[in-house]
């Protein structure tokens, strides 16, 4: 491995967020393998909320952030690194970027459709094709019963 990616002095959120999506690339870590080493630490990370923190950009809880940094593999030094980068973001007070260095470009981060959306997708397409069959019956079927009572009572 390569040496740990400090927390860089960040200047907003997305910037942020892409430096936790770096650490995450650094360590080689699956989400659920992250999860497992949170829990084996004493922390509560469900690999569905790290894999949705990384998917957005705005700063994770502090609790969230020092569990997923320290299940990536980061001593407390460093913990506490990262959570005081998270502080002094969320408090309005960055640090300020080094003037040698531009501020980092947000990595763009692909939209995923996932499976239960597609189903979502599919089961209200289905819904009104049923709704749709339902109405067209009943319309048709309303005539048809008309033209039988009338045929049997005169």
């Amino acid at each position: 491995m390569t040496t740990t990616p400090p927390p860089s002095p960040a200047t907003g959120e997305t910037a942020f967020m892409h430096e936790l999506r770096r650490l995450k690339a650094w360590s080689g870590l699956s989400f659920r393998e992250l999860a497992r080493r949170a829990s084996a630490a004493g922390d509560a990370l469900p690999s569905s909320t790290a894999s949705t923190m990384l998917g957005r950009n705005r700063l994770p809880r502090h609790e969230v952030l020092v569990a997923f940094v320290r299940a990536c593999g980061l001593d407390e030094e460093q913990v506490r690194a990262w959570a005081d980068a998270r502080a002094g973001i969320a408090a309005g007070t960055p640090e300020p970027a080094p003037a040698s260095a531009p501020a980092p470009a947000p990595e763009a981060v692909p939209v995923r459709r996932t499976r239960a959306w597609r189903r979502r997708v599919l089961a209200g397409a289905a819904a009104l094709g049923v709704i749709l069959a339902g109405g067209a019956a009943l319309t048709l079927g309303s005539d048809s019963v008309e033209t039988y009572e009338t045929t049997v009572v005169r």
